[in-house]
């Protein structure tokens, strides 16, 4: 019997069908919120990521694709963009799960990683779109140790941040990393998986995935032009893992 599991989201955004179109249909464009992936704009075309196919291209409208593996997994996931008279965007998302083959003991962890992290990607998106719509971002991502798959490991990390038991989404706080500037910014997310701070020039995105037994990780949106990427990886990796020693 296949087992069966559905995401839907939906979203007002104040930008232009032809904005969201690009955040979530190119690949500069999911750069800004979303992981690095190639997409091949035509029906038919390949997706990196996954890798996938996509199965629908009508710009500014209707962009999907779809996974299939050899384990019987097949995931398919539909954006519908949708013009708002009051010069914004709705966007819907579908993200469909079926398993058809023998489903493992981590197939609920995983649909309920899966729950939370799109409720993270799409204000990821929302920020990106409000603050940053059009620019051209390097993306950073490192993972912590073992250690940090832990189950206090998200509290370690955000005393490694500094960041106060009280403190809340909206607060201004100051991140001082050895090897970085200081950050001044804002916490634009905040909830017992992940933690979002937004800066005049960057998004930064903590994944407090040990919740799901898998090491904690970051991944950040920079959109200054002089962003060293190997250098600002390898100093987040030597901070994640001096945070977890």
């Amino acid at each position: 019997m296949a087992e069966r599991f559905e995401i839907c989201r939906q979203d007002e955004l104040p930008v232009t069908p032809e904005q969201v179109w690009d955040a979530v249909a190119t690949s500069s464009g999911a750069l800004g919120w979303l992981f690095p992936m190639e997409i091949e704009p035509r029906k038919g075309g390949t997706v990196s990521r996954g890798p996938a196919t996509v199965t629908a291209w009508d710009p500014p409208r209707t962009f999907a694709l779809r996974h299939d593996s050899d384990d019987g997994l097949s995931v398919s996931l539909e954006y519908h963009i949708e013009a708002q008279t009051n010069d914004s965007t709705i966007l819907h998302t579908l993200i469909h799960r079926v398993h058809n083959g023998i489903v493992g003991d981590d197939w609920k962890t995983h649909i309920d990683a899966a729950d939370k992290h799109t409720d993270f990607y799409h204000h990821t998106l929302g920020q990106y779109l409000r603050y940053f719509s059009g620019q051209r971002a390097t993306y950073v991502e490192a993972h912590g140790p073992a250690a940090s798959t832990h189950a206090n490991a998200f509290t370690v990390l955000r005393r490694g941040l500094g960041l106060s038991d009280d403190i809340a989404q909206g607060d201004a706080v100051r991140l001082t990393v050895v090897g970085l500037d200081p950050l001044d910014a804002v916490v634009d997310y905040l909830s017992p998986y992940f933690i979002g701070l937004r800066t005049a020039d960057g998004l930064y995105r903590f994944f407090g995935r040990n919740a799901w037994g898998w090491p904690i990780s970051l991944s950040h949106h920079l959109f200054p032009d002089d962003v060293d990427r190997e250098k600002t990886e390898l100093t987040w990796r030597v901070w994640l893992d001096g945070v977890f020693a």
